[in-house]
């Protein structure tokens, strides 16, 4: 792994320390051009045209889109009985965590009679996606589905890449994973396709809300070019860890959750930060050792930790490396620190945040009860990851009596005329014979 030495020398501040820490390329612009003809093709051909990509881009030939009923209660009592109860598990500990994250009606008594209630109402229909690309993940699934149902969203579908291998249905753990969770409503759509087939809909699938779930950068392009038209969560770039530790870590546990991330994509980012050389050259060799014993080695692990987004920084101390990993805003960021937990609680900025040795990145993605669809490239300094919240809108509603109304009447006009809108005010005027009721 590259080093970035930021020791000695007072660290820059805001976007100049950002511009001296890694991060991968991911240019969201140029695939947008290259995903528009797609997803107008699926908005003037509907079922057709998603039909025609899954031949091309995953080499199959679909009878249809929607996925069976059957075949997702086929692929539940095929299942691994060990991947089933870890599922299960999985599912109940999310659902506990995201439960807990529900909001309730609140009223505000402003003055006597005049009240401002704020109620939350879910998204009327959302459309989640479950990548099937190098890997399966039916933890995006539950990572999608369990915030969704918590909030209350009434209508959920799901999509997922057509795979050869499978007839041309989603990887068959995915459609487990959706029977488990109770979703009958499964596409065999892929990549931008599948976000075009919920943003215009088609015969068989009605168009969504909200399209939500993580993907690559085609996934994310389609979701900014339909912003404005749907919610999205977030255009999520290549996976990312950031680890913060010093002489007292472990370069064991460091080096694993280094590679844990890295075997997701040749562009996954990992970066280790930390006030120790000598934990440096340690996690250095543990890498040798742990990557030539693991999978996805030439094709994922060795790009991704060899490439420019991932290094080694080198700082003074702990309170260095803490505006260090602010700065780089990671989607998954561990404290491997002496007093771990005094540490993380300063962090400001991070998607997720992982304590100590006994909290590694995995536990979050399939069973710590937290969300793993997090903010990546930065985004974690303005964004959160995937919760209830996300499906959720506040809506304000306003009930002034009569003498509620009369006694603001005279600053609401007031204001009205300072920024040149009589006929605001004229609508306040209205509704005591014009004649504006003197300040109680």
């Amino acid at each position: 792994m590259a080093r970035i030495d930021l020791r000695g020398d007072a660290l820059p501040e805001g976007p100049a320390l950002r511009d001296l820490l890694p991060r991968a390329d991911f240019d969201v612009a140029a695939a947008l051009e290259k995903v528009r003809p797609i997803c107008e093709d699926v908005h003037h051909r509907g079922d057709a045209a998603l039909i025609d990509f899954a031949e091309r881009f995953d080499g199959v030939r679909l009878d249809r889109v929607r996925v069976p009923a059957a075949a997702l209660g086929r692929a539940l009592e095929e299942l691994d009985p060990a991947v089933r109860a870890a599922l299960e598990e999985s599912i109940r500990r999310a659902r506990l965590v995201h439960r807990a994250q529900r909001r309730d009606t609140h009223t505000t008594q402003v003055v006597p009679g005049g009240t401002v209630t704020e109620k939350w109402v879910p998204v009327d229909r959302v459309g989640l996606y479950a990548p099937g690309g190098r890997s399966v993940y039916p933890s995006s699934v539950i990572m999608n589905v369990v915030p969704a149902q918590e909030a209350g969203v009434p209508s959920l579908a799901l999509a997922s890449p057509a795979q050869a291998d499978f007839g041309g249905l989603p990887h068959p753990t995915i459609l487990a994973a959706c029977a488990l969770l109770g979703v009958d409503e499964v596409y065999a759509a892929g990549g931008a396709t599948a976000v075009a087939m919920f943003a215009y809909g088609t015969e068989s699938c009605p168009p969504a809300n909200m399209v939500t779930g993580p993907g690559n950068i085609w996934v994310a392009a389609a979701k900014r070019y339909f912003t404005g038209r749907i919610g999205i969560d977030a255009e999520a770039g290549p996976t990312e860890i950031a680890i913060l530790a010093d002489s007292t870590a472990d370069p064991v546990h460091v080096a694993s959750d280094l590679i844990s991330q890295a075997e997701h994509d040749p562009l996954a980012a990992a970066v280790l930060v930390t006030d120790s050389g000598d934990l440096a050259d340690a996690v250095e060799k543990e890498l040798q050792t742990q990557v030539a014993a693991t999978r996805h080695i030439d094709d994922r692990i060795v790009p991704a930790l060899k490439g420019h987004q991932s290094a080694i920084v080198l700082v003074d101390g702990v309170d260095e490396g803490l505006r260090v990993v602010d700065a780089y805003g990671a989607e998954h960021l561990e404290i491997q620190t002496a007093d771990a937990a005094a540490v993380a609680g300063r962090v400001r900025n991070a998607g997720a945040v992982f304590v100590g040795p006994w909290s590694p990145v995995s536990l979050g993605d399939y069973a710590a009860g937290s969300n793993h669809v997090l903010p990546t490239g930065g985004c974690a300094c303005h964004s959160s990851g995937l919760s209830v919240q996300s499906f959720l809108r506040g809506i304000h509603i306003v009930d002034y009596t009569e003498d509620a109304l009369a006694e603001v009447a005279h600053h609401v006009v007031t204001l009205a005329e300072a920024e040149d809108l009589p006929a605001h005010g004229a609508a306040i005027k209205a509704r005591f014979g014009w004649k504006v009721p003197e300040n109680k």
